[in-house]
Protein backbone atom coordinates (compact mmCIF):
# COMPACT_ATOMS: atom_id res chain seq x y z
CA UNK A 1 0.00 0.00 0.00
CA UNK A 2 2.85 2.38 0.86
CA UNK A 3 4.46 1.79 -2.54
CA UNK A 4 1.18 2.48 -4.35
CA UNK A 5 0.65 5.68 -2.34
CA UNK A 6 4.17 6.86 -3.13
CA UNK A 7 3.80 6.20 -6.86
CA UNK A 8 0.49 8.03 -7.05
CA UNK A 9 1.81 11.03 -5.13
CA UNK A 10 4.89 11.25 -7.36
CA UNK A 11 2.68 11.12 -10.43
CA UNK A 12 0.54 13.94 -9.03
CA UNK A 13 3.63 16.04 -8.37
CA UNK A 14 4.98 15.37 -11.86
CA UNK A 15 1.85 16.86 -13.35
CA UNK A 16 1.43 19.73 -10.89
CA UNK A 17 4.97 21.11 -10.65
CA UNK A 18 5.14 22.23 -14.32
CA UNK A 19 1.72 23.83 -13.97
CA UNK A 20 2.82 25.70 -10.84
CA UNK A 21 6.01 26.79 -12.55
CA UNK A 22 3.97 28.12 -15.45
CA UNK A 23 1.89 30.17 -13.01
CA UNK A 24 4.99 31.59 -11.32
CA UNK A 25 6.79 32.35 -14.59
CA UNK A 26 4.26 32.94 -17.35
CA UNK A 27 5.45 33.00 -20.93
CA UNK A 28 6.00 36.53 -22.20
CA UNK A 29 3.31 37.87 -24.46
CA UNK A 30 4.75 38.42 -27.93
CA UNK A 31 5.19 42.10 -28.61
CA UNK A 32 2.90 43.55 -31.21
CA UNK A 33 4.68 44.69 -34.31
CA UNK A 34 4.96 48.44 -34.63
CA UNK A 35 2.77 49.92 -37.27
CA UNK A 36 4.44 50.62 -40.58
CA UNK A 37 4.44 53.88 -42.41
CA UNK A 38 6.59 56.33 -44.34
CA UNK A 39 8.33 57.40 -41.10
CA UNK A 40 9.91 53.96 -40.69
CA UNK A 41 7.39 52.29 -38.41
CA UNK A 42 6.06 52.92 -34.94
CA UNK A 43 4.72 55.94 -33.09
CA UNK A 44 6.98 58.81 -32.04
CA UNK A 45 6.59 59.51 -28.32
CA UNK A 46 7.54 62.50 -26.17
CA UNK A 47 10.86 60.89 -25.16
CA UNK A 48 11.72 60.36 -28.83
CA UNK A 49 11.09 64.01 -29.65
CA UNK A 50 13.05 65.12 -26.60
CA UNK A 51 16.05 63.03 -27.66
CA UNK A 52 16.09 64.43 -31.20
CA UNK A 53 15.95 67.97 -29.85
CA UNK A 54 18.70 67.33 -27.30
CA UNK A 55 21.03 65.74 -29.85
CA UNK A 56 20.50 68.71 -32.16
CA UNK A 57 21.14 71.18 -29.33
CA UNK A 58 24.31 69.33 -28.37
CA UNK A 59 25.68 69.77 -31.85
CA UNK A 60 24.75 73.43 -32.04
CA UNK A 61 27.03 74.36 -29.15
CA UNK A 62 29.63 71.59 -29.16
CA UNK A 63 30.63 72.17 -32.78
CA UNK A 64 31.75 75.77 -32.07
CA UNK A 65 33.16 74.70 -28.68
CA UNK A 66 35.33 72.10 -30.40
CA UNK A 67 36.46 74.62 -32.98
CA UNK A 68 37.50 76.99 -30.19
CA UNK A 69 39.43 74.22 -28.48
CA UNK A 70 41.21 73.38 -31.72
CA UNK A 71 42.61 76.93 -31.88
CA UNK A 72 42.67 78.18 -28.25
CA UNK A 73 43.68 75.04 -26.42
CA UNK A 74 47.05 75.11 -24.66
CA UNK A 75 47.40 71.35 -24.45
CA UNK A 76 48.04 69.61 -27.78
CA UNK A 77 45.66 66.86 -26.67
CA UNK A 78 42.89 69.38 -25.97
CA UNK A 79 43.37 70.81 -29.47
CA UNK A 80 43.18 67.33 -31.00
CA UNK A 81 40.10 66.39 -28.98
CA UNK A 82 38.36 69.66 -29.80
CA UNK A 83 38.93 69.21 -33.52
CA UNK A 84 37.69 65.60 -33.46
CA UNK A 85 34.58 66.34 -31.38
CA UNK A 86 33.63 69.25 -33.64
CA UNK A 87 34.02 67.08 -36.75
CA UNK A 88 32.03 64.18 -35.30
CA UNK A 89 29.24 66.45 -34.11
CA UNK A 90 28.97 67.78 -37.63
CA UNK A 91 28.33 64.21 -38.79
CA UNK A 92 25.85 63.51 -35.98
CA UNK A 93 24.05 66.78 -36.67
CA UNK A 94 23.40 65.66 -40.26
CA UNK A 95 22.03 62.34 -38.98
CA UNK A 96 19.66 63.91 -36.45
CA UNK A 97 18.33 66.42 -38.98
CA UNK A 98 17.66 63.59 -41.42
CA UNK A 99 15.91 61.52 -38.74
CA UNK A 100 13.81 64.47 -37.57
CA UNK A 101 12.67 65.17 -41.12
CA UNK A 102 11.52 61.56 -41.50
CA UNK A 103 9.43 61.52 -38.32
CA UNK A 104 8.19 65.11 -38.48
CA UNK A 105 9.95 66.59 -35.45
CA UNK A 106 10.89 70.27 -35.53
CA UNK A 107 14.43 70.98 -34.35
CA UNK A 108 15.92 74.14 -32.79
CA UNK A 109 18.22 76.35 -34.84
CA UNK A 110 20.37 77.79 -32.07
CA UNK A 111 21.78 76.69 -28.69
CA UNK A 112 19.68 77.23 -25.58
CA UNK A 113 20.48 79.89 -22.98
CA UNK A 114 22.71 77.63 -20.85
CA UNK A 115 24.70 76.48 -23.85
CA UNK A 116 25.18 80.02 -25.07
CA UNK A 117 26.46 80.88 -21.60
CA UNK A 118 29.01 78.05 -21.73
CA UNK A 119 30.25 79.23 -25.12
CA UNK A 120 30.60 82.78 -23.76
CA UNK A 121 32.54 81.40 -20.79
CA UNK A 122 34.95 79.64 -23.15
CA UNK A 123 35.39 82.78 -25.23
CA UNK A 124 36.42 84.73 -22.12
CA UNK A 125 38.80 82.05 -20.85
CA UNK A 126 42.37 81.65 -22.04
CA UNK A 127 45.41 79.46 -21.43
CA UNK A 128 45.10 76.52 -19.05
CA UNK A 129 41.81 77.92 -17.75
CA UNK A 130 40.26 77.51 -21.19
CA UNK A 131 41.37 73.86 -21.39
CA UNK A 132 39.77 73.12 -18.04
CA UNK A 133 36.50 74.92 -18.83
CA UNK A 134 36.25 73.17 -22.19
CA UNK A 135 36.73 69.71 -20.69
CA UNK A 136 34.51 70.38 -17.66
CA UNK A 137 31.56 71.69 -19.67
CA UNK A 138 31.62 69.09 -22.41
CA UNK A 139 32.26 66.14 -20.09
CA UNK A 140 29.33 67.13 -17.87
CA UNK A 141 27.02 67.62 -20.87
CA UNK A 142 27.91 64.25 -22.40
CA UNK A 143 27.40 62.54 -19.06
CA UNK A 144 23.85 63.92 -18.84
CA UNK A 145 22.72 62.92 -22.31
CA UNK A 146 24.33 59.47 -22.26
CA UNK A 147 21.63 57.79 -20.07
CA UNK A 148 18.87 59.61 -21.99
CA UNK A 149 20.08 58.04 -25.22
CA UNK A 150 20.21 54.60 -23.61
CA UNK A 151 16.66 54.85 -22.27
CA UNK A 152 15.23 55.86 -25.64
CA UNK A 153 17.28 53.22 -27.45
CA UNK A 154 15.83 50.58 -25.12
CA UNK A 155 12.19 51.65 -25.26
CA UNK A 156 11.35 53.61 -28.40
CA UNK A 157 8.67 52.18 -30.71
CA UNK A 158 9.99 54.00 -33.78
CA UNK A 159 12.59 52.45 -36.07
CA UNK A 160 14.08 55.77 -37.20
CA UNK A 161 14.51 57.05 -33.64
CA UNK A 162 15.98 53.71 -32.54
CA UNK A 163 18.61 53.86 -35.27
CA UNK A 164 19.45 57.48 -34.44
CA UNK A 165 19.76 56.62 -30.74
CA UNK A 166 22.14 53.78 -31.61
CA UNK A 167 24.31 56.11 -33.67
CA UNK A 168 24.20 58.88 -31.07
CA UNK A 169 25.21 56.41 -28.37
CA UNK A 170 28.36 55.52 -30.32
CA UNK A 171 29.29 59.15 -30.84
CA UNK A 172 28.70 60.20 -27.23
CA UNK A 173 30.65 57.24 -25.85
CA UNK A 174 33.54 58.19 -28.14
CA UNK A 175 33.39 61.79 -26.95
CA UNK A 176 33.39 60.76 -23.30
CA UNK A 177 36.53 58.73 -23.93
CA UNK A 178 38.20 61.54 -25.86
CA UNK A 179 37.52 64.11 -23.14
CA UNK A 180 38.77 61.75 -20.43
CA UNK A 181 41.97 61.17 -22.42
CA UNK A 182 42.99 64.80 -21.75
CA UNK A 183 43.56 63.97 -18.08
CA UNK A 184 41.62 67.10 -17.09
CA UNK A 185 38.31 65.60 -16.00
CA UNK A 186 37.44 66.61 -12.44
CA UNK A 187 35.62 63.49 -11.24
CA UNK A 188 34.68 65.07 -7.91
CA UNK A 189 32.21 67.49 -9.51
CA UNK A 190 30.42 64.90 -11.64
CA UNK A 191 27.18 63.37 -10.29
CA UNK A 192 27.36 59.88 -8.82
CA UNK A 193 25.50 57.02 -10.55
CA UNK A 194 21.90 56.53 -9.32
CA UNK A 195 21.34 54.16 -6.42
CA UNK A 196 20.50 50.62 -7.58
CA UNK A 197 16.99 49.26 -7.13
CA UNK A 198 16.39 46.91 -4.17
CA UNK A 199 16.84 43.29 -5.17
CA UNK A 200 13.15 42.53 -4.56
CA UNK A 201 12.12 45.23 -7.01
CA UNK A 202 14.54 44.25 -9.74
CA UNK A 203 13.19 42.93 -13.01
CA UNK A 204 14.03 39.21 -13.36
CA UNK A 205 15.85 37.73 -16.33
CA UNK A 206 13.49 37.86 -19.26
CA UNK A 207 12.17 41.28 -18.25
CA UNK A 208 8.84 40.03 -16.89
CA UNK A 209 7.64 40.16 -13.32
CA UNK A 210 5.74 37.14 -12.09
CA UNK A 211 2.05 37.85 -11.88
CA UNK A 212 1.52 35.17 -9.16
CA UNK A 213 2.77 35.33 -5.58
CA UNK A 214 5.05 32.31 -4.89
CA UNK A 215 3.06 31.67 -1.69
CA UNK A 216 -0.03 31.09 -3.81
CA UNK A 217 1.87 28.55 -5.91
CA UNK A 218 2.95 26.60 -2.84
CA UNK A 219 -0.54 26.70 -1.38
CA UNK A 220 -1.87 25.22 -4.63
CA UNK A 221 0.74 22.46 -4.49
CA UNK A 222 -0.06 21.69 -0.85
CA UNK A 223 -3.78 21.53 -1.48
CA UNK A 224 -3.24 19.28 -4.48
CA UNK A 225 -1.08 16.91 -2.46
CA UNK A 226 -3.68 16.68 0.30
CA UNK A 227 -6.42 16.02 -2.24
CA UNK A 228 -4.28 13.41 -3.99
CA UNK A 229 -3.47 11.60 -0.76
CA UNK A 230 -7.15 11.56 0.21
CA UNK A 231 -8.08 10.05 -3.15
CA UNK A 232 -5.39 7.36 -2.89
CA UNK A 233 -6.53 6.38 0.61
CA UNK A 234 -10.09 5.97 -0.61
CA UNK A 235 -8.91 3.80 -3.52
CA UNK A 236 -6.63 1.50 -1.54
CA UNK A 237 -8.70 1.33 1.70
CA UNK A 238 -9.98 -2.25 2.28
CA UNK A 239 -13.69 -2.51 1.68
Amino acid sequence: MVKILAVVLLAALAGLVPAAAALAHPEPTPARAAGGGPAGGGPVGPADRDLLVKVRLAGLWEMPAGQMAATKGVSPRVREVGKEISSQHNELDALVREAAAKVGVELPSQPNADQQGWLAEMERASGAEFDQVFVDRLRAAHGKIFPVIGAVRAGTRNDVVRELAQEANDYVLTHLTLLESTGLVDWTVLPLPPEPEPAAAAIPIGGIRSGVDPLVVWLILGAALVAGASTVLRVVRPR
